[in-house]
């Protein structure tokens, strides 16, 4: 994937041979995708998903971020 801003999206990690891209955390998209299954759900809160994701993961993740994600998905972006 292409890097398009200065952010590094949850998941993703940037290239070792090329700092204009980014390479998939297959571990972290993993757990980011039951979450936020669990989010829409309503199973878990976005800050009862965003403390998951770092407990499983090692990496934070805010609720507000986390509720971009969910609302991203559900636009099917």
């Amino acid at each position: 994937m292409r890097r398009s801003s200065s952010t590094i999206p949850f998941g993703y990690k940037l290239s070792e041979k090329d700092s204009v891209y980014l390479e998939e955390i297959p571990e972290q998209l993993s757990v980011l995708k039951e979450i936020t299954s669990l989010v829409k759900d309503k199973v878990l809160s976005l800050r009862e998903g965003s403390a998951w994701l770092e407990h499983k993961t090692g990496r934070k993740l805010s609720h507000v971020g986390l509720k971009n994600i969910v609302d991203n998905e559900r636009l099917g972006r």
